[in-house]
């Protein structure tokens, strides 16, 4: 069985599993939805403040993203992972649950985006840029929860090192996101937009580099 292979076939695996599974989709939705509605309630009857939303957006999907991506080897047990070492490049593995992620996430932030707009009025005038920084923010949090959660696995799924890991590293994709958003909502003139899109898409393949690389060496653990 080729690479590729291997990953369409662990791409399917992936989502044979999150449909069987339908409560985790549902309470990501539930989560997206409840947390849209109650940020309209408490900051935008009758107000309109583009920075605001913004940054609100971004809050929301960065949580959204740890409660869709932390789970990513949590379902995979001791037995299971060692049935895959037997069969499976690392490699493949870990590309495979990054593809799903980023997928997975891509449409989770398209609903909130969706949902805030509706609720609250959408902001956003130039769609090409927000969905660019959308994509690219799917991919930096995806990477980063994704390989993060498998290093958590690897210390009994320790929420602690979760989070000690990924805040030095998501603060940097989170500011830059904001800061590029907020110039796709027109009240910021920002000339750097062509700089901002070239840090977040070095943060993604050093994120992807380091993942791939490392993460055969915790198959092996």
């Amino acid at each position: 069985m080729n690479f590729f292979s291997q990953i369409g076939i662990l791409l399917r695996k992936e989502l044979v599993l999150e449909l069987r599974m339908g409560y985790a989709i549902s309470g990501i939705l539930l989560y997206v939805l409840s947390t849209v509605f109650i940020v309209y309630s408490a900051f935008f009857q009758g107000v309109t403040n583009p920075m605001l939303w913004i940054t609100l957006f971004w809050i929301i999907l960065l949580f959204a993203s740890v409660n869709a991506i932390v789970k990513s080897f949590v379902q995979e047990n001791g037995n299971r992972q060692l049935y895959y070492y037997t069969l499976l490049n690392p490699t493949a593995v870990i590309v495979s649950k990054m593809v799903y992620n980023i997928t997975l996430l891509f449409l989770l932030s398209l609903l909130t985006w969706g949902a805030l707009a509706f609720m609250v009025g959408n902001q956003i005038n130039e769609f090409s840029g927000f969905l660019l920084a959308l994509f690219l923010g799917s991919v930096g949090f995806s990477i980063l929860f994704t390989f993060v959660a498998a290093i958590s696995s690897k210390a009994d799924n320790n929420s602690t090192l979760l989070a000690i890991l990924s805040f030095p590293l998501v603060i940097p994709i989170l500011m830059t996101l904001i800061k590029l958003s907020v110039s796709a909502t027109g009240v910021l003139e920002d000339t750097s937009a062509i700089q901002d899109i070239g840090i977040l898409i070095a943060i993604d393949l050093m994120l992807a580099g380091l993942a791939l690389v490392l993460y055969p060496f915790l198959w092996k653990d």
